[in-house]
């Protein structure tokens, strides 16, 4: 049949159609406020596909068009970490902090026209794929980055001593990835970035995310007012959670990374305990608010490669997920900002790199926030 006689799918639950049968078990997707609820959306955005995905054409003709791709293969080329053939995977994870569009309206700011990554988590997938290791970056880390080329061709020079965030203003995903990989040595098998719009409306979707907070986090610039106690967070509150660094703790990006850590696991476990499969309409929003708020990488830029991807995310549950911090230190030069601790991070990227879990001492000393504790899952 040709693409001009291709009926229009039908979309469960609406104009009297009846929708194809799910299974359980799916995972959930994943964008981040600025950006940074990364891992979040990630994870959201893969499992809505696999929810809607088995088995329902519907997804695959309206969903598919949705998900934007970057192709990372072809800028980087060959010089790259040898991929570990151990059937364990690692995901770059990103977020944006674009003030562009209605991005501008959640996220406040100015837009000048420009993007850093906001919030950047690898995740490493175990052989098995029962179990992950997230590994947050601090995007005030001063890091060498390395010659690049983005996908539009342009050449980027190198640069000794920048802030990691800066390698997406400069070059995108392409340069992100780049500059990722020269710090671990480690092969990111996959890209995943996120819109906080389309997270904020996720979260709003799914219900709202069940936490509680040890103490009150108050901060306008993150439009965020919790006192003490179980919320249940609406999209707006979750996006402010994680964009918050000045409400709770010392006020750093690394206090802020344990908030998001926190958050993520009680977006886990909330996914793992909705019934979006009672109602085929549901299902279809979810799934349509999923594709359109994630950038993938070209392997992942399909319907059913993203379901594929999915299905092994799907068994990993928050009690099988750690998340640390990529072990740093404070700049002597200036407390703003942060350098890595080589000696500690070597540690984490060779466990990762053999399969292995990350060994406690490879993250005791080094620099934290002061928030840890003060959200755990509601």
């Amino acid at each position: 049949m040709s693409a001009e006689s291709t009926p229009e799918p039908a979309i469960p639950g609406k104009d009297g159609t009846n929708g194809p049968r799910h299974r359980a078990g799916g995972r959930k997707k994943e964008r981040s406020p600025r950006h940074k609820a990364l891992l979040i959306t990630a994870w959201v955005a893969a499992g809505v596909v696999v929810l809607g995905g088995t088995g329902a054409g519907y997804v695959y003709f309206k969903l598919n068009g949705n998900i934007k791709t970057v192709d990372i293969n072809q800028a980087l080329g060959t010089d790259r970490p040898v991929k570990v053939d151990n059937g364990s995977e690692n995901i770059l994870v990103l977020g944006s902090d674009s003030r562009s569009g209605t991005n501008k309206k959640l996220g406040g700011g100015t837009d000048d026209g420009s993007a850093r990554s906001d919030t950047a988590m690898i995740i490493h997938v175990y052989k098995g794929h029962k179990k992950a290791s997230v590994v947050s970056i601090p995007r005030d880390t001063l890091v060498d980055r390395p010659e690049c080329t983005d996908t539009k061709g342009v050449t980027h020079d190198a640069a000794s001593g920048v802030m990691f965030n800066e390698a997406y203003s400069t070059g995108g995903a392409a340069c992100t990835v780049k500059t990722v990989e020269s710090v671990t040595g480690l092969r990111m098998d996959h890209y995943l970035e996120v819109d906080f719009a389309g997270f904020e409306k996720l979260i709003d979707e799914l219900g709202g995310v069940p936490v509680t907070t040890t103490k009150a986090i108050k901060d306008p610039q993150s439009h965020l007012d919790l006192k003490a106690g179980t919320h249940t967070l609406n999209g707006q509150q979750a996006l402010g959670l994680v964009r918050t660094r000045h409400g709770v703790g010392d006020g750093s990006d690394l206090g802020r990374i344990q908030l998001q850590q926190a958050f993520i696991k009680a977006l886990v476990n909330q996914v793992k305990h909705i019934g979006v499969l009672t109602s085929p309409t549901k299902l279809y929003d979810l799934a349509n608010t999923a594709t359109k708020a994630v950038t993938t990488d070209s392997d992942l830029g399909s319907v059913n490669s993203l379901t594929s991807f999915a299905n092994g995310l799907k068994t990993i549950s928050s009690k099988n997920m750690t998340m640390v911090t990529m072990p740093v230190e404070y700049d002597p030069a200036n407390p703003n900002r942060v350098i890595v601790e080589k000696s500690k991070a070597q540690m984490v990227w060779a466990a990762l790199k053999n399969d292995q879990p990350i060994p406690a001492a490879a993250t005791k000393g080094t620099a934290t926030g002061e928030a840890k504790g003060v959200v755990t899952a509601g």
